[in-house]
């Protein structure tokens, strides 16, 4: 009897703990839609320039090779969310001071709508790593996975962007590797590997 009480107390002791990783992991991913979002709604406003959003998108960048170090052994532990949440903050701040300084952008320019294209599919690969989390489908282990791939995204963003201008043949590296990670996220959430709890 003494057994069965503990064991039933482990199971429910595990299983909260993997509802709170998961929750943790879904948080630190809503994170990354809603800076992508309003770096998007930045271009699209003017109320960020392209070198601006490319000095942004560096950032987010940094942000997700540090949840896919954080999580590659497939768990946050509190101290890993504690830096991850301040580097998500100076992020934040950095996106509202660029979006209120005095420069403007031209969002009807060729260059920032290809920005804001690319920047829109961060957001879409984002929330669908989001809702492989929410639904189970995308170990933290997977997300880790995922994240550097949106990492190297981003980084081939700011490349393109760093001297305010995103030509059609950038453009086009750009989609290739979005192109790629797409296929990734579909293979990851696809695939037989599901969280427990």
């Amino acid at each position: 009897m003494k057994y069965s009480i503990v064991v039933a107390s482990l199971l429910l002791a595990f299983g909260a703990a993997s509802a709170f990783a998961q929750t943790t992991t879904a948080n630190t991913v809503q994170r990354d839609v809603n800076q992508q979002t309003r770096i998007e709604t930045g271009l699209k406003d003017g109320s960020l320039n392209t070198r601006e959003a490319g000095r942004l998108e560096k950032e987010q960048s940094q942000i997700e090779r540090l949840q896919a170090k954080d999580l590659k052994d497939g768990r946050l532990t509190p101290r890993e969310r504690a830096r991850l949440q301040r580097a998500q903050n100076r992020a934040s701040t950095d996106i509202q001071q660029a979006e209120t300084n005095k420069a403007k952008g031209n969002p009807e320019s060729a260059s920032s709508q290809r920005l804001q294209a690319d920047v829109q599919r961060n957001v879409n690969q984002e929330k669908r790593v989001e809702q492989g989390v929410q639904t189970g489908t995308l170990t933290n282990r997977e997300v880790g996975t995922l994240e550097r791939g949106q990492a190297h995204v981003d980084r081939k963003e700011s490349r393109a962007a760093r001297d305010g201008h995103v030509g059609k043949l950038e453009q086009a590296g750009i989609q290739h590797k979005e192109g790629q990670q797409s296929d990734v996220i579909f293979d990851r959430k696809h695939n037989a590997k599901n969280r427990k709890g």
